[in-house]
């Protein structure tokens, strides 16, 4: 009997432990979570329990956060507008199968409102996706969950959450920013899908609408130009009678990322990274002014790149223009000539456009584009159509009455149809074939007369002022002298002779292709770079313009920032911020190892991340897509604190809408940072400038140049030397020994595993910039790195090579043939 007791003890406290293991996640009825006890997920992502916003703060609410992310980040709080004043909160599962928090006098302060009626056969299960859940003892299928917090948002959206409104059981499911970042409380901002008409999401600052996403057009929200397929995460969309939503979710789970609404009304996507232990800030939804919902008025149209911004649809004009003046376009614009339905109305196609408010548009699913038409025609109110899905141009969408909050975008945008009375459709016309017969003749006429006479006018100006007339001809001269605006200013000869001392040799930084480098002191006391050409350069007027006018608009931390030229005589000059610790290769490549060691390793790899986000910048986010074709050591600078800035966009051209790539044959660069296929075939690309990237990273990690690396075991360049190392399992030995007591083995080796990719032989193998700063910025999994192209040396012929250039702000290039 003693025996049997025991074996019946034992039973018992092995259960009790294995139900305790089994259910770290979860709560069983009547069980409860005081305070300063805390769930963690089964894979411990994620934690629940009570906190306080800020340790001055007595308020005590019950969420979920981050468990391994040491930067307290709370997802979700359950009693946001009813914190507790003290320490007695206890959550628990009560009879009827629902979450309340109450405290030590009863009071409830939050519930789940998810009675039941079936027993005590629930539990409460904190899940390795964030979600809190209440569910069936046996049943784990999420859709016999009886509640969850992914139904009920606060300012967090985590991956797997549906974003939206299920019609079915009466859930509205959305952002509600938090009032202060250490107050949970309901702020005055929500990000909220609207049905009404067809289905938009509306960013609202109380009752005002601040920001609309547009409707779905098959790919995006009309208003999501940068919302596309990428490698980081994937994302749906869905509408029917049942419900409308979006989600996300991430395509590798070691990347941790979140979509929240700030408490001053931003809507951003973060990624957590590990090395910096930061959030990053990935994307944001407003990207600019045209992004403030209605900012043109009715009918007005926004257009980030012109100025002023507003402006009106063709056929129509501003309702008053004295208020247009003042740059008050509330009142928007009307038609010229107004509609006549039965008179022959017709339309006028306009593309790359954010379609208006669709909140009380008309829609058909199962139209097509002709139909639509048609239906459009039949209706005397309609004003615009457009189709739902622009994969298929099918669907149907219909305006009536003014348009509100359209823009303009570079791509990614959508068409549009807006109605025009007859009137006003035959006075283009009209006026088109006028312009033609008139104009195309003497077009024709007056181009061989200006032909003729600029050839004789050239000539003239080229022996009395020589180079200067060639500048006035170009685009930036002829604005300029036109009093158009082109955002740069002009510095004249003497400013900036005084300002270097009449171009001082104790003020010279460096010598270049483009020619010497200066540093200088405006009269205001702002010192500055000046690049002057120099007559004997190979670089000429292309590359002096190419740079003006790619760099001109630029903003970047990781950028160096163009202040200005001066295009006075023979003179060519750019003037440029100064950066005051001169370029790259004169720390990695000093062969007296004196500046080498004051770059440690955490420098290199900093540096490393700044020329990647720089790069990601110039690829994904500036204006227009930016190609390098010119990155190397030389021209990346250095400011006070070692941040890398990238320099030097003689050589750069720029895509517009969704180009990638271009091919040229006239193939300019720098051996040893060229990809094969530019170098080859003159095909260069984004992918191109990811291989500029790889080498340079291999140069960063071992101090040594790639073109001119020698080895007493092989005749391999630096990319080849990597690689057999790597396939040695030997990288280490890579790096460079002045750094050796600094390191970090992962990030070294991670760093060589990323430059080998970036380096691989065909572009399509090497990824893109985003996600070489994802891999940078997280530990996500890296795919094996394929044979580099160009990994044997090549000896160099006469004529075809030229030095590695150490000066700040330098031009160093060649020509293959």
């Amino acid at each position: 009997m003693q025996i049997f007791s025991l074996l019946v003890f034992v039973s018992t406290i092995f259960t009790f432990i294995l139900t305790s293991i089994l259910a770290i996640s979860t709560i069983a009825p009547n069980q409860n979570i005081s305070d300063g006890q805390t769930i963690t997920s089964d894979d411990e992502t994620f934690k629940m329990g009570f906190f306080s916003p800020n340790n001055n703060s007595r308020n005590r609410y019950f969420g979920i956060w981050y468990n391994k992310i040491p930067v307290k980040t709370v997802v979700w709080v359950a009693n946001r507008d009813t914190p507790i004043l003290d320490n007695s909160g206890v959550l628990l599962l009560n009879d009827n199968g629902a979450l309340v928090l109450v405290n030590r006098t009863s009071r409830v302060f939050w519930s789940s409102n998810s009675s039941v009626t079936r027993g005590n056969d629930q539990v409460a299960q904190l899940l390795d996706t964030g979600n809190l859940v209440i569910r069936n003892r046996n049943n784990m299928d999420p859709e016999n969950y009886l509640w969850q917090s992914f139904d009920h948002m606060g300012d967090t959206c985590l991956p797997g959450v549906k974003f939206g409104k299920d019609f079915v059981r009466g859930i509205d499911n959305y952002f509600n920013s938090w009032k202060s970042v250490e107050d949970p409380s309901r702020g005055e901002y929500t990000f909220r899908f609207d049905s009404n008409g067809y289905p938009q999401v509306y960013l609202r600052k109380g009752s005002q609408v601040t920001h609309r996403n547009g409707p779905w057009n098959g790919l995006r929200f009309s208003g999501s130009p940068n919302l596309k397929q990428n490698d980081i995460y994937s994302f749906e969309y869905e509408f029917n009678e049942k419900e409308v939503y979006y989600k996300y979710e991430m395509l590798n789970k070691s990347v941790v990322s979140r979509m929240i609404i700030t408490p001053d009304g931003f809507i951003q996507r973060r990624i957590w990274v590990e090395r910096t232990q930061e959030w990053v800030l990935y994307v944001t939804v407003q990207v600019d002014d045209c992004d403030r919902y209605g900012l043109c008025g009715p009918n007005g149209i926004c257009d980030i790149n012109e100025s002023p911004a507003c402006g009106c649809w063709s056929g129509f004009e501003p309702r008053f223009k004295e208020e247009w003046g003042r740059a008050d376009w509330s009142n928007g614009c009307v038609r010229k000539v107004e509609m006549n339905c039965l008179g022959g109305d017709g339309f006028v196609k306009f593309s790359n456009v954010k379609l208006p408010d669709a909140q009380k548009a008309w829609y058909n699913v199962s139209m097509n584009l002709k139909e639509c038409e048609n239906e459009c025609l039949k209706n005397c109110n309609c004003t615009a159509y457009a189709s739902l899905d622009v994969r298929t141009r099918t669907g149907c969408l219909i305006w009536s009455g003014d348009l509100v909050d359209i823009r303009m975008y570079a791509e990614n945008g959508q068409d549009m149809y807006v109605r025009m009375a007859a009137a006003e459709l035959h006075r283009n016309a009209k006026s088109k074939r006028r312009v033609r017969i008139i104009v195309i003749p003497v077009a024709v006429g007056l181009t061989v007369l200006l032909g003729i006479f600029l050839y004789v006018y050239r000539r003239m100006k080229l022996k009395k002022k020589g180079l200067s007339s060639i500048v006035r001809d170009t685009k930036i001269g002829k604005e300029k002298e036109e009093g158009e605006d082109w955002e740069l200013p002009l510095f004249d000869f003497n400013t900036i002779a005084n300002a270097t001392k009449n171009f001082s040799h104790c003020c010279k930084l460096g010598e270049g292709g483009y020619g010497p480098v200066y540093k200088g002191m405006l009269e205001e006391g702002k010192e500055v770079a000046v690049k002057r050409h120099s007559r004997q350069s190979k670089q000429g007027l292309d590359e002096f313009k190419n740079e003006v006018q790619c760099i001109a608009k630029l903003q970047h931390r990781n950028l160096v920032k163009l202040l200005g030229c001066c295009i006075e005589g023979w003179e060519r000059m750019l003037i440029y911020e100064y950066v005051p610790n001169l370029s790259l290769n004169y720390y990695i490549f000093d062969e007296d190892q004196g500046e080498r060691k004051l770059l440690d390793w955490s420098d290199r790899y900093n540096i490393i991340a700044g020329i990647a986000r720089g790069l990601l910048y110039l690829h994904q986010d500036s204006r227009l897509r930016i190609i390098h074709r010119d990155l190397k050591a030389s021209n990346i600078l250095l400011d006070k604190d070692m941040n890398p800035k990238i320099s030097d966009f003689g050589l750069a051209r720029s895509m517009e809408g969704s180009t990638t790539k271009a091919n040229t044959d006239r193939v300019m660069g720098t051996y040893g940072y060229m990809a094969p296929e530019y170098s080859i075939d003159g095909i260069y690309s984004i992918k191109s400038d990811v291989f500029s990237f790889g080498v340079l990273v291999l140069e960063i990690v071992s101090g040594k140049k790639n073109r001119g690396f020698h080895h007493t075991n092989h005749d391999l360049n630096l990319l080849g030397h990597a690689w057999r190392l790597y396939q040695d399992g030997m990288q280490l030995e890579l790096i460079d020994g002045t750094i050796k007591d600094s390191y970090s083995r992962s990030q070294v080796n991670r760093a060589i595993h990323i430059g080998l990719l970036c380096v691989q032989k065909y572009p399509e193998d090497r990824p893109n910039m985003p996600m070489v700063v994802l891999m940078l910025s997280s530990e996500i999994p890296l795919p094996e790195p394929e044979q580099p192209g160009f990994f044997t040396e090549r000896r160099p012929q006469d004529g075809r090579s030229s030095s590695s250039s150490y000066n700040h702000l330098s031009t160093t290039y060649i020509q293959p043939r």
